[in-house]
Parts: structure tokens; sequence; C-alpha cells
């Protein structure tokens, strides 16, 4: 589609790049040539700043602890002020596990705070306690999504996520931990910031999600042409079997 271009900024692609979450990328680049919409991806690291006009979906993956602290500190420092403000132009902000932890206020670590970019309206603590591991599905609750949409994936967090009163969660759990573990909630959503537990990585096994969310990054047009996603829509049935889910 001639003139037609998806801009993806890929936040600390070195650091934050854990459980194969790079093929989100791969996804949302591959859906977009198919359609013949040009799509750029640049990766932008430590002590880079962020362009808040530049990009039309930013993506911030997760990490191991240490590296998550590094990032989190250099988030604040060069890329919170890009980061609010292409949120506030509507662009797509995608964090996935510890990148969505660092779109909230704070996440408690041992005995230490990592201030988050407060994009997303939850605290995360992490305490003594089991990991929450497995397969997941969940009902996501999101503007112009399928009827009956699932999204389904595996999660490993120890850190439990607190929305406040009136946040939004993506979604609610039919078969997993989601959040914490107790509320039946998984992810966050604002506007068009989201931020969820779903690895696997997440997109190959929920093209539809994909689809959506490059629809949101370009804002709605041009309207998306339907794919052969014959593949596609049987990862996403393994994906859901896997979770325990098998009905609508």
């Amino acid at each position: 589609m001639a003139d037609i271009e998806l801009r993806i900024a890929a936040l600390y692609p070195e650091q934050l790049n854990i459980y194969a979450d790079r093929g989100n990328i791969a996804v949302l680049e591959r859906r977009c040539q198919w359609r013949s919409i040009d799509v750029t991806v640049t990766p932008i690291g430590i002590a880079e700043p962020l362009d808040p006009d530049q990009f039309d979906l930013i993506y911030l993956g997760g990490g191991q602890d240490e590296d998550q602290r590094r990032c989190a500190a250099d988030l604040i420092e060069t890329k919170r002020e890009g980061l609010v403000a292409a949120a506030a132009r509507r662009a797509v902000v995608l964090g996935i596990c510890g990148g969505y932890q660092l779109l909230g206020h704070s996440y408690e670590l041992d005995d230490d705070t990592i201030e988050g970019v407060g994009l997303l309206d939850v605290k995360t603590v992490r305490r003594d306690e089991p990991r929450l591991i497995g397969n997941l599905a969940i009902r996501p609750e999101l503007p112009s999504a399928p009827t009956a949409a699932v999204l389904a994936g595996f999660e490993n967090h120890g850190g439990r996520t607190q929305l406040a009163a009136d946040a939004k969660p993506l979604g609610r759990v039919i078969n997993g931990h989601g959040n914490d573990g107790k509320s039946g909630q998984e992810g966050c959503r604002s506007g068009t910031v989201i931020g969820t537990y779903l690895h696997g990585p997440l997109l190959p096994a929920n093209s539809w999600f994909a689809d959506w969310l490059i629809s949101a990054a370009l804002q709605g047009s041009p309207e998306l042409q339907t794919l052969d996603d014959t593949l596609e829509l049987a990862a996403h049935r393994s994906a859901c079997r896997a979770s325990g889910f098998t009905g609508r």
C-alpha cells in the first residue's frame, strides 16, 4: 500500500528479550509485508533518546532482574518523556512481562523499588512466594476485538501486579494465574498502552491480536486485508489447548 508505513521502535532489544519475544516484532513485520505495508523497525538501546513523533508502535520486552534494573534507570532518564508524548498522540505502546512492569508506577524487588514510567496505573511487588508459571488463556477486553476472542500464551513471573481501582485489565483469566493469581485479571490497558504477562512469544499464537495492534498503530487506516491464516489459526488452537481452554 503506497505511502503507508508502520514505524516500530524496539526498546532495549539486547537486554529485554527472553522467551523468544523478539518473535513478536517478526510477526508484525511479516503481516505488514504480506499486505504491502512498508514497515521499519528501529532498535533503541541504553542512552539513546526516543523521539515520540517518529514511531507508531513502541515495543518493550522482558528481561532478567539486573537487565531490568539497568533499563529502568535509562527508561526514566532518557525515554520517559518520549514515551508519554507518544502515548498522548495515540501511538501503541506494548510491554511484555518485565516491560509491562516498567510501564507501571513501580516494581518492588527485594529491598529495592524500581521506578516505572507510570503509563499504566499498576504497581508490582515481588515477595517470597512461588512464581506464577504455566499456560494462560484470557478473554480480552478490547474495543473492536473479534467476537469471543481469546489470547493464549505462557506466563512466568515472580511479581504480583495490582491494578488501581479505576484501571482496566487487558482481559479476564480463563485458565492460568494472570496478574496476581487471585484477582482474575490479566494485563492492563490504558488507551493504546498495553501491558501483559503473556509470552510464547505472544503474537505468533494470536495473529488476530497482531492485526489489532497494527490497525491501532495505523489508527484504522487502511482497513487491513484478510490473510490466509491457516497456520496461524492452528498455532492459536494449539496454544489454547495447552492452556486447558477448548471452548468458545
